[in-house]
């Protein structure tokens, strides 16, 4: 695992639409049930792209999960999902390369190599917000000439 590159970016005024979870999120079932179908039919933010999210935030103390898309302020969520809106944020963005299938993305220590990352930079986390799994594609879809993919890796800043 490695971070290739970190880039400040701006995301305005934000709804993520899909479903939460108070334990860990179920990718399959998502798969499974055709949800990113749904959400694909909506115009996304163009700070998403055409990415699937895999968000945390703390709630009450304790992480709620989501799995879904961005999509621009007011965006009606289709039956089935839920959704919160996100006020406007700077985040800085991870870059991070590993090998296709590697479970190195999803630790806690991806999760500090990139806190450690932006403190070197001069970055501050902004606690009481959001981290972001932007799966992008082709991105994350389609291994590079030595089989890595990029998944991009956004926490929110402070200002």
């Amino acid at each position: 695992m490695e971070i290739v590159d970190v880039k400040r970016e701006s995301c305005p005024a934000a709804r993520l639409i899909g479903k939460s979870y108070a334990q860990g999120p179920d990718w399959g079932q998502w798969w499974s049930n055709g949800w990113f179908g749904k959400l694909e039919a909506l115009r996304s933010l163009e700070f998403n792209g055409d990415a699937y999210i895999g968000a945390v935030h703390i709630v009450d103390g304790a992480p709620e999960y989501w799995i879904g898309r961005l999509f621009p302020a007011g965006t009606r969520a289709p039956e089935g999902f839920g959704y919160v809106d996100i006020e406007p944020q700077e985040y800085a963005v991870c870059y991070l390369r590993d090998r296709e299938g590697s479970d190195g993305f999803y630790t806690m220590d991806t999760h500090n190599m990139c806190l450690n990352e932006l403190s070197l930079r001069g970055y501050k986390r902004r606690e009481d917000s959001w981290c972001l799994e932007r799966y992008n594609c082709p991105r994350f879809t389609t291994p590079d000439e030595n089989g890595d993919i990029i998944l991009d890796y956004a926490i929110a800043i402070e200002k």
